[in-house]
């Protein structure tokens, strides 16, 4: 197990280039079992995740070779219909191929998925929706079984708008027989990606990135060549490092469209942005004013995986900050590693209430999920003396090479044996 030892103090400066993104690429891999073709997926990012899907692809028949950043997927023999537990333990994610392949196979066996613990997350909005389709699904000792033989196209509705349950129902409906639409669907970029990579499967899917989406059924997909959106939250956790410690970067190979909610919050906090359609330049003197309130929300609202990153900044900045969280109920477990480098934080229900301090001091911390484990890391970077911090393969399940760009950008960053 590897731990990061951080000597906090640096201001950064340089360009820094933001990798493919793992929320996207995640359900690409998925609904490439949706062919019997071979599909070729580039800007793919190099994270445990991704291994950790590719594991999965390759349990249920596919192969899966990478070459850099370009991954292809030969799904042809991927017939099998169950997720071995131990890999769906490892991958919240794994519950999108629940989707697929009840759309290749028509009946799949699922264990409840893993991840990060940072709240129930229900899957019954997914189920909802599958049943909707005519699936009949059963729920037995800790597996999901589903009956797709008579699936057919359906009007559902969900009744939060979830991005894995709109994705999940978007990859059971494509080759279903008839039109579905998805009422109250989410509207996060992912789910544009999606819709992009299986139109250019051959599937027939409209109105992504809106409210409603409309599918009609195909009887098959084909192969397909696709890369890889930029990663939106690493583009965002880059910035809100930037603003933190001072200095200038540019966070390049982003789509700025998709980062004006946060965008407009460092706005508020003393930060200088030049914005373009592919790049962000940040200047900070590293002395920000709080940010009043910031509220998580579904896309385009600010978003969850952003929260705790920003509250590291918060803890900082000069002024009180109210942050809620909307969307899980047990995210703030970063909030006493905080507590221990002196950030003044009290957490009350679903809200975090930050009074910033002149200073945070290093010292030893455990990142206790992905996103808690960068703001962590951040807190570090920015803070006096010295921090250590362990359980850092959470953070790898979502950050590239992380250490090493951070260095180039001139912070003293270093991963090391525990």
């Amino acid at each position: 197990m590897d731990k990061y030892l951080i000597r906090g103090g640096k201001r950064l400066y340089g360009d820094f280039f933001v990798q493919g993104a793992k929320n996207a690429v995640l359900p690409l891999f998925a609904a490439s079992i949706l062919t019997k073709d071979k599909v070729v997926i580039s800007n793919c990012p190099a994270l445990l995740d991704v291994a950790n899907m590719a594991n999965i692809l390759e349990s249920l028949g596919a192969t899966v070779v990478r070459e850099g950043n370009l991954v292809e997927i030969n799904p042809k023999d991927a017939d099998k219909i169950e997720i071995p537990c131990s890999l769906a333990k490892e991958l919240r994610s794994s519950i999108f191929l629940l989707g697929s392949i009840l759309g290749r196979r028509k009946c799949a066996k699922i264990a409840y998925p893993g991840g990060c613990d940072i709240g129930l997350r229900p899957i019954d909005i997914h189920l909802k929706g599958l049943e909707t389709l005519n699936v009949d699904i059963k729920d037995q000792n800790g597996y999901i079984y589903c009956d797709a033989t008579k699936i057919r196209g359906g009007n559902v509705v969900l009744d939060y708008p979830s991005v894995g349950a709109t994705e999940n129902v978007m990859m059971a409906a494509v080759t279903a027989q008839g039109v579905t639409t998805i009422n109250n669907a989410a509207r996060e970029p992912e789910i544009f990606e999606l819709q992009q990579f299986l139109n250019a499967m051959g599937a027939k899917i409209k109105g992504a990135g809106s409210s409603l989406i409309t599918i009609q059924g195909v009887e098959s997909l084909h192969g397909a060549e696709y890369k890889t959106m930029p990663d939106r939250i690493v583009a965002g956790t880059m910035l809100i490092c930037a603003a933190m410690c001072g200095g200038s970067v540019t966070v390049c190979n982003c789509n700025s469209k998709h980062l004006q909610a946060l965008a407009s919050k460092l706005q508020q906090s003393s930060c200088k942005l030049s914005i373009f359609n592919d790049k962000i330049e940040l200047a900070s003197k590293g002395k920000l004013f709080a940010i009043e309130s910031i509220e998580t929300q579904p896309y385009p609202g600010f978003p969850t995986d952003l929260q705790a990153p920003i509250m590291a900044m918060q803890a900082i900045s000069c002024g009180t900050s109210i942050i809620t969280e909307n969307i899980f109920e047990t995210r703030f477990k970063h909030v006493p590693e905080l507590i221990k480098m002196g950030a003044k934080i009290k957490v009350s229900g679903r809200s975090a209430f930050v009074r910033g301090v002149p200073r945070l001091v290093g010292t030893g911390l455990v990142a206790e999920d992905l996103r808690g484990g960068a703001c962590l890391v951040l807190a570090g970077l920015k803070a006096e003396g010295t921090t250590t911090i362990s359980n850092i393969n959470h953070i790898d399940r979502g950050y590239e090479d992380w250490e090493q760009q951070l260095t180039a950008l001139g912070a003293d960053i270093s991963r090391e044996k525990q």
